[in-house]
């Protein structure tokens, strides 16, 4: 049912570009055509005035010197080539007599008492409708010097006709254009949305299979859609990813939280069975240790989570960084005693940083314990700071066991260790808590290391006053 909708959507979606398309397309047609017309009307008319106004001129001219009988030979003779073919011709002498007229058949639907009035007898032009049939006739009237006035007229009929063919012929044209632009706009775009089908199949193929490897086809081209279907790839690498290593990081939670739980069960059922005082208070010491660990664990993977996440509260206040790191320092100076390793801090009094104090120390606990752990008998950890303009940088080098290249890119991550024997006990969270307490101060860590070589754990960090 789901996809029965979803390919109705898509129909619809289709179905409604196609239409855009196309009526975009009809529009643009129409008015090329509308602007076509009124510039072909207005050329017409343009035409036909002039050519009236020409001939005004010379039966004028004629007139003057040959009187009428010389304009009746011009009128023949245009008339016999083709010249004087629906003209109107009126010569009115000096008394408003009407003394010379003609006009083709037919133009009895016009009204020439217009032409009689004063405001016509003066030289200029004059049109004069005729509603029945819509057409309009144009009227030039010339004032010879003795006042015997000439007047030609041309109807619009010729012309009205030739603009009713153009108009006819228009939209049998567009008629077909519509057809070609609907057909054109689903061709087209069939065509454009075919990445938006592959993107829609792939996500269909995904929530189907529950698999992220499947991946949108690529043409390899600068198409928004194809750049789209790219990015949804990139997207689903990530996913599969961060999939894969929620599913690495269950089993290692599931492996370090079964290790003390199973130890807490040992130690609770052995007191039960020795039964006395001293047993049951070792079991409970024991038991306790073991809770520690667990919720030691799950407090780091939510203080993770909130760091983030951006949901981590932090006290941002200038912080004295020697103070914080002799803090660190003191908590596992017994541990790095005990195992021969210099344990020994550089850190001026005086040099600041801006952050949340508790969380800072944090950061640094978790940087010394990890040197601590992997450092050999006999072994030495320096930390030092630096201050460059507005950075702070501490860094925790150690004599240890070092890092093999291919682990560095993911001691950051949750849960990782690189002792795939997992010997070494521990959260494997402590990294990972210092990467994302430091990105929510706004800062940065950096790690260079070598098997055998020891490691150089880098944190910088916003400074309380910029230095120069």
């Amino acid at each position: 049912m789901s996809s029965n909708w979803t390919r109705s959507i898509g129909r619809a979606f289709a179905l409604r570009l196609g239409l855009w398309y196309a009526g975009l397309f009809m529009a643009s047609a129409i008015a090329l055509s509308g602007a076509t017309y009124v510039l072909l009307a207005r050329a017409l008319a343009a035409q036909d005035h002039d050519a009236l106004e020409s001939m005004l001129s010379r039966y004028a001219v004629e007139y003057r010197d040959e009187g009428l009988s010389g304009l009746q030979d011009m009128i023949a003779a245009d008339a016999g080539q083709g010249r004087h073919e629906r003209l109107l011709v009126r010569v009115v002498n000096q008394r408003t007599e009407v003394v010379y007229f003609a006009a083709p058949p037919g133009w009895g639907t016009f009204d020439l008492s217009p032409l009689d009035q004063p405001a016509a007898r003066r030289s200029g032009w004059a049109t004069i409708d005729s509603p029945p049939d819509g057409a309009v006739l144009e009227v030039g009237t010339a004032t010879l010097a003795d006042g015997v006035i000439v007047q030609v007229g041309r109807s619009s009929h010729v012309r009205d006709e030739l603009l009713a063919n153009f108009r006819a012929r228009a939209l049998q044209v567009l008629t077909l254009i519509a057809l070609a632009a609907v057909a054109g706009g689903f061709l087209l775009t069939r065509a454009g949305l075919a990445p938006l089908r592959a993107l829609e199949a792939t996500v269909r193929s995904i929530l189907r299979t529950g698999q992220f490897d499947a991946r949108v086809p690529l043409r390899q081209s600068r198409d928004p859609l194809d750049e789209l279907g790219a990015r949804v790839n990139e997207m689903l690498g990530r996913i599969q990813s961060l999939v894969l290593g929620m599913r690495g990081s269950l089993d290692n939670v599931a492996h370090d939280l079964r290790t003390p739980l199973t130890r807490f069960r040992n130690v609770a059922e052995a007191a039960l069975v020795r039964g006395d005082a001293e047993s049951l208070r070792d079991g409970l010491a024991h038991a306790l240790e073991e809770a520690d660990h667990v919720s030691a664990t799950l407090t780091a993977l939510m203080d993770i989570s909130e760091a983030e996440t951006g949901t981590m509260v932090l006290a941002r206040v200038p912080v004295g960084l020697g103070a914080v790191v002799d803090e660190a320092v003191a908590l596992y100076a017994d541990e790095a005693e005990d195992k021969a390793v210099a344990l020994r801090s550089n850190v001026a009094a005086d040099l600041q940083v801006v952050g949340d104090r508790t969380r800072l120390r944090q950061v640094c606990a978790n940087l010394i314990e990890n040197a601590v752990k992997y450092t050999d008998r006999g072994g030495h950890i320096d930390i030092d700071a630096s201050a460059t303009g507005d950075v702070v940088t501490l860094a925790v080098r150690d004599t240890g066991i070092g890092i093999d290249p291919a682990d560095i890119p993911h001691i950051w991550d949750r849960l990782y260790r690189a002792d795939p024997s997992r010997t070494t006990r521990g959260l494997g969270l402590g990294l990972s808590l210092v990467k994302a307490v430091v990105v929510a101060h706004g800062g940065r860590v950096e790690v260079s290391s070598a098997p055998g070589r020891g490691s150089t754990f880098s944190v910088l960090l916003p400074a309380a006053v910029a230095r120069t």
